[in-house]
């Protein structure tokens, strides 16, 4: 036995079909079983185009085309034509030999018989925040890729029928343009969106308007295509297209989504490195707002809220934080900050409410190190309170849970934050094992022209009365709303009327002023 027919046994134990493509990308060497049964692939595959054996195998060409020697592609499903309006389905591997190259070594490999056509369904399209959860899993695990917009125009007042017929064409040519393994978005009545190969060379615009023209239509179609920088980190890759995204959804749209996503990215490489920055080097400041017994007007504990740019609230820098996977490591640096103040001469015995986002909780990174941080001062962690956020959600509340509790028993106390603002917070109640809950200062502020607020606020304070759990009301402005909360048997109180957040916390309040807010916001998240 020669060593070539050892290797040719060894092949064909792993595939139907093999193929040598040149740069062109015409079969020049084929060997094996075709689609059809009986079919000789070297007899009736050799010097036609590979684009023309596969069903929309203009993807698969323009992939071989952009491949460099010693690179292999992942396995790929294919339809192989296995005659009139027929396919077969395949996976498809390539490799490129050095010896060889530019040529490319191809493997197919049938997945089961031939069938018609008509019997191809293309899944639905998703809507746009279906897109954006599957592209975070895509851009993952391909690279080199591109986001496309399509916008489509003269489908308005077209009959039930044909409409129907047209949007079959329009998803079918969509998913076959998107990437493998993912789909197409429709985002509004004309605008769509795919992940694309970076070097998929089809003009999908002019396949929209040939599908148009078949069902009798003159369709008008735009392409705007909008490459993946290679290398980018694909949360900030997330964020900016769900930017551009959002941009598309608003009423006027966008006229070049494509450049609103480029420059969304750049600016969100821009601002992930500053953030990074700032928190490696501490230049961010933390500004303590008192909270006060109802009864007393006394104060109980601070709230640590941060602070960029002087006074500025952190929203838009958190919510990068979380989207970005930035944020843990933001939450230790403002507990470290808190716990440095703590320790100060003439601190006293201050009390200390730091917030953690639900995203911080998704390992044990964050409590084994604030764990570690109050390790050589015990007494510390029983002045310290933890709030859990729900700007970001927690993706797995039993283990959440088990963390908290770790920080339970060690002394320092757990508060869900912005309770009865969200779907979450009840499920948080239900799940985390926690001290106290802040109520939603939606609901506080609107208890006194509200009788829906009043009553959530009541139900809210019974519940929590009966589970032995101490409540905080936020965003107290007036001196009615305090006597209200206290009348409901809320236990303290938080907001401008007894104080806003200062770069020093402060036991002795000045008397209460009528004050209202403008639009800021105190919370860090």
């Amino acid at each position: 036995m020669t060593l070539t027919t050892r290797l040719l046994g060894l092949a064909f134990a792993s595939a139907d079909t093999l193929v040598e493509v040149d740069p062109k990308g015409v079969v020049v060497f084929a060997i094996g079983a075709g689609a059809t049964a009986g079919e000789d692939a070297g007899a009736t595959w050799t010097g036609r185009p590979l684009a023309d054996l596969l069903h929309d195998g203009a993807a698969t060409l323009a992939t071989l085309q952009g491949m460099k020697a010693g690179v292999r592609i992942p396995p790929t499903s294919i339809l192989v034509s296995a005659g009139p309006d027929r396919v077969r389905r395949a996976t498809f591997r390539a490799f490129v030999l050095p010896q060889m190259a530019p040529a490319v070594s191809c493997a197919i490999s049938y997945d089961g018989p031939a069938f018609a056509i008509a019997g191809l369904e293309s899944p639905p399209l998703m809507d746009p925040d279906a897109f954006l959860a599957d592209a975070g899993r895509v851009l993952e695990s391909s690279p080199d890729l591109a986001l496309s917009f399509l916008d489509i125009k003269g489908m308005e007042g077209v009959g039930d029928d044909v409409a129907d017929r047209l949007n079959r064409r329009i998803e079918a040519t969509l998913q076959s343009a998107a990437v493998q393994g993912s789909g197409a978005a429709q985002l509004t009545s004309v605008r769509f969106a795919l992940l694309r190969p970076a070097n998929d060379r089809r003009d999908i615009a002019a396949e929209i308007v040939e599908a148009g023209r078949a069902e009798g239509l003159s369709l008008g179609a735009e392409a705007f295509n909008s490459p993946v920088p290679p290398g980018s980190d694909s949360l900030c890759v997330l964020r900016a297209m769900r930017f551009a995204i959002e941009g598309c959804l608003k009423g006027d749209g966008l006229a070049n989504p494509q450049i609103a996503f480029a420059d969304s990215l750049k600016r969100t490489f821009r601002d992930a490195e500053t953030f990074r920055s700032v928190v490696k080097s501490r230049e961010f400041q933390v500004h303590y707002q008192p909270i006060v017994h109802l009864d007393s007007r006394a104060v109980h504990h601070f709230e640590a809220l941060a602070r960029f740019n002087g006074n500025n609230g952190p929203a838009d820098a958190i919510r990068m934080a979380e989207e970005l996977d930035l944020i843990e490591s933001f939450d230790l640096a403002v507990a470290e900050k808190v716990l440095k103040r703590m320790r100060q001469p003439g601190a006293g015995l201050l009390k200390m409410a730091i917030n953690v986002s639900g995203a911080s909780l998704g390992d044990d990174t964050y409590v084994e190190q604030l764990l570690r941080m109050t390790a050589g001062a015990p007494e510390e962690r029983r002045r310290l309170i933890v709030e859990v956020t729900e700007t970001s959600a927690v993706a797995d509340i039993e283990a959440a849970n088990r963390r908290l509790t770790g920080l339970r028993e060690a002394g320092i106390k757990i508060c869900i934050d912005d309770f009865g603002a969200g779907a979450a917070a009840f499920d948080y109640l239900r799940k985390l094992s926690v001290d106290a809950i802040k109520i939603d200062g939606a609901i506080v502020r609107d208890i006194q022209t509200e009788d829906r607020s009043k009553t959530l606020l009541h139900t809210i304070v019974e519940m929590c009365r009966s589970m032995k759990l101490e409540t905080i009301g936020e965003m107290i402005e007036t001196d009615a709303v305090a006597a209200e909360l206290k009348s409901a048997g809320v236990d303290y109180g938080q907001g401008w009327l007894f104080g806003r957040a200062e770069a020093e916390p402060r036991t002795q309040l000045s008397a209460p002023t009528m004050v209202r807010r403008r639009g800021t916001v105190e919370a860090w998240g």
